[in-house]
């Protein structure tokens, strides 16, 4: 079917269920201060396995853009390296900390102009907001296995998508709409993140024709164990 337009679906109680696996196409601003990352997940490439993330980021509206996405929406933009998420963590801690104890509290009206002069020029030195356009589908949260581990916002600890526990982390309502990028449409210069193959969205952890085939193999094997076990304890015609 035809995408939807994101600024066409707003999230309402029950509303998202029915649209589940729907495709939808959304215009905006990703937000990346506020990315998240899901994971461990591993993933084949040419043959070797390696780990990664899924990176979730928050796509925020355009501004006087009526084609853009009206409300936020969390975007599961693909699988990255390991080095993505520890770059990332890497950043964040070595952010500076402002204080005000090393500024003076009385600047003359020099440093005052030479401040509101670089400030200015840094302001103008900030590169643009470029929107971008995802073609995705609606999805919803995770269901883990007993296995996977409980997530751990305040550690930063994400081991499965939970839509309205990422929604609050990110700052936005609980009901907010979860897409999966499926665009297609990779730049060689940066291949990451590596949007879900839209192939996987159809096949389930087990296909119809692999219960078939399960069902054919385990009635043929107990087939040749009982003909087997009958020719074994058949009594045997005694010799006169």
């Amino acid at each position: 079917m035809e995408p939807l337009r994101g600024n066409e679906v707003v999230p309402s109680s029950g509303s998202l269920e029915s649209l589940n696996f729907r495709r939808v196409r959304c215009k905006g601003i990703f937000d990346e201060k506020k990315s998240v990352y899901v994971g461990p997940r591993s993933r084949s490439i040419s043959g070797v396995t390696e780990n990664g993330y899924y990176l979730i980021t928050p796509l925020i509206p355009v501004p006087g853009d009526p084609e853009s996405v009206q409300l936020p929406i969390l975007v599961n933009r693909g699988w990255v390296p390991r080095s993505w998420r520890d770059k990332a963590l890497e950043a964040s801690e070595d952010k500076p900390v402002s204080s005000s104890s090393s500024t003076s509290t009385q600047p003359s009206a020099k440093v005052s102009w030479w401040r509101l002069w670089s400030n200015k020029r840094e302001v103008e030195h900030l590169p643009p907001l470029i929107p971008v356009e995802v073609i995705g589908v609606i999805r919803g949260s995770e269901n883990p296995s007993i296995f996977v581990p409980a997530n751990d916002p305040n550690a930063s600890q994400w081991f499965y998508v939970d839509v309205p526990a990422l929604a609050r982390v990110c700052g936005l309502p609980e009901k907010t709409l979860y897409v999966e990028d499926i665009n297609e449409n990779i730049t060689r210069s940066s291949p990451y993140p590596i949007p879900k193959d839209a192939s996987t969205l159809i096949r389930s952890s087990v296909m119809p024709q692999d219960h078939v085939n399960y069902t054919l193999t385990w009635y043929s094997l107990s087939a040749a164990v009982t003909f087997m076990a009958y020719k074994r304890l058949k009594p045997r015609k005694s010799m006169r």
